[in-house]
């Protein structure tokens, strides 16, 4: 991956950045080497750069005084919430503001009448549900790290989880926002009332990636929880013969609430993790729930479980909420568990049509030893979200270079088979010099062109998404360094 050398300029007027900062949020600004070490990067571990300096505000008026004064002086922003992201969405840069919003955390509402919650961005994605669950609701998307990425970070990413098949992504249960504008200009798009007209900006916002705006408020959708609930696990042979299974089962018109799949390997590695009792299985595990009014969740889990048996699988149901609770742990777990396979790991997030799962699923098993380097099959199946766990060293000469060759080779096979490069965890540096393998120029030049109708002096997370500047450049907004996005030359781990 290359990236550019920031900014040497705004680099020298640190201090004056850094004064200025305090001076809008006093108690928020982290400037000195030890503090901002802990801002270094995100969940794309073999990426570091410490920030120029982090500023912590506590509510929007100071993150519009922040992006106004950004806006002011020509100093970049990266926007962060959590820092879980997986595709490098929150890389810090050396010549930029990072902006973490983690210490606005309040739900400012729950609504129960229109079966809402209005939230700050650096609340917990798990924080909703805890905050609701007495009354008999939920919110629906809940990715692996929902009990630490928040609000923001999942509006930004249109992060989805284990039950998003049925529920749908953060955009599906996304109302309405609050954005903060890169010049400090506050925008509100959507809300509790439905029916909005005109362009659709709510849905341009979610999964934006930072690009566009900071999210300062969010009302999300809550459910009622369903009345019945009831968990397969379906042990295979083969990973074909599991990949044949998902695509039975959506043929069949039945639509489960969730449908994952963890291989061979990486069912041993959980349960070395965590032990939530999975059975010894060559090929793999497939997690299957089905919600709703008991008739229709007898009748799904009935058809499920024949399906099942047909394509060579053993199942068993989970009869009490204590064994679902545990199925599920280990499919949560599948991501820390790799620490005991590999010192490193990437995670890939490449969506592809069902009825190719088994196709890729071999493909991959060659690539891997093309590039002679382990990965485990963890996926949200339901939906062809594909999630292959790369494991390597980066201490060991060239693992680091073929891992993520494996991983290019694995996201350029999802678009080939009629896919896409992400499903939820979003673009970032990760997938960027990717995009034209799945855009044409003339797609890129129109996503640029919304880049530039937000944020013309390209300071919002610059860096990221886009590979090269076409259609911003013809407008004259944008500055560009040998056809390229400027970005930091970052050490890599």
């Amino acid at each position: 991956m290359e990236l550019l050398e920031a900014d040497t300029d705004i680099i020298a007027n640190t201090a004056d950045i850094v004064a200025a900062l305090r001076a809008i949020v006093p108690d928020g600004v982290v400037s000195d080497s030890a503090g901002l070490a802990a801002f270094d990067g995100d969940a794309l571990t073999a990426y570091r750069q410490k920030p120029l300096v982090t500023v912590l505000p506590r509510d929007a008026e100071q993150v519009a005084a922040v992006l106004a004064y950004a806006h002011a002086h020509g100093v970049p922003v990266i926007p962060r919430g959590a820092g879980t992201s997986l595709s490098g969405g929150s890389l810090p840069r050396a010549d930029a503001i990072l902006l973490s919003l983690t210490r606005m955390s309040r739900i400012k509402e729950i609504d129960y009448d229109n079966r809402c919650v209005v939230t700050e961005p650096g609340v917990t994605n798990l924080s909703i549900t805890r905050a609701v669950e007495g009354r008999g609701f939920y919110y629906a998307p809940d990715p692996s790290s929902q009990i630490a990425c928040t609000v923001g970070g999942n509006v930004a990413e249109n992060s989805g989880g284990l039950h998003c098949l049925k529920y749908g992504l953060t955009t599906n249960n996304l109302l309405g926002v609050e954005i903060i504008l890169v010049d400090g200009t506050r925008l509100r798009l959507g809300g509790k009332a439905p029916g909005a007209r005109g362009l659709d900006l709510l849905g341009v916002v979610a999964g934006s990636e930072g690009l566009l705006g900071v999210v300062v408020e969010a009302t999300l959708r809550i459910l009622p929880k369903p009345p019945v609930t009831r968990t397969l696990l379906a042990a295979f042979d083969t990973v074909p013969a599991a990949g044949q299974c998902v695509a039975d089962i959506i043929a069949a018109g039945i639509v489960p609430a969730a449908m994952e799949f963890m291989d061979r390997r990486c069912v041993d590695a959980v349960e070395a993790h965590c032990a939530p009792g999975y059975p010894k299985a060559d090929g793999g595990v497939l997690i299957i729930d089905a919600d709703g009014i008991q008739a229709e969740v007898d009748h799904a889990i009935a058809a499920i479980a024949d399906i099942a048996r047909r394509n060579g699988a053993e199942v068993r149901e989970a009869h009490e909420e204590t064994e679902r609770a545990r199925l599920w742990s280990g499919r949560k777990a599948a991501f820390p568990a790799m620490g005991r396979l590999a010192p490193d790991m990437l995670c890939m997030d490449g969506t592809i049509p069902r009825r190719m799962l088994p196709a890729v699923l071999e493909r991959m098993s060659a690539m891997s030893d093309e590039y002679k380097l382990g990965f485990c099959n963890v996926f949200h199946a339901g939906d062809g979200n594909l999630h292959p766990l790369i494991i390597f060293d980066v201490m060991k000469p060239g693992e680091l270079d073929r891992a993520e060759a494996f991983g290019a080779a694995i996201l350029r096979l999802c678009v080939e088979v009629g896919g896409v490069l992400t499903g939820e965890h979003g673009v970032g540096v990760e997938k960027r010099d990717l995009m034209p393998d799945m855009f044409s120029d003339l797609d890129l030049a129109q996503q640029q062109r919304l880049k530039c109708a937000f944020d013309a002096e390209r300071l919002l997370n610059p860096g990221k998404v886009f590979p090269t500047l076409s259609a911003c450049v013809e407008s004259g907004h944008m500055h560009v360094k040998d056809g390229r996005i400027p970005f930091p030359n970052l050490p890599r781990f």
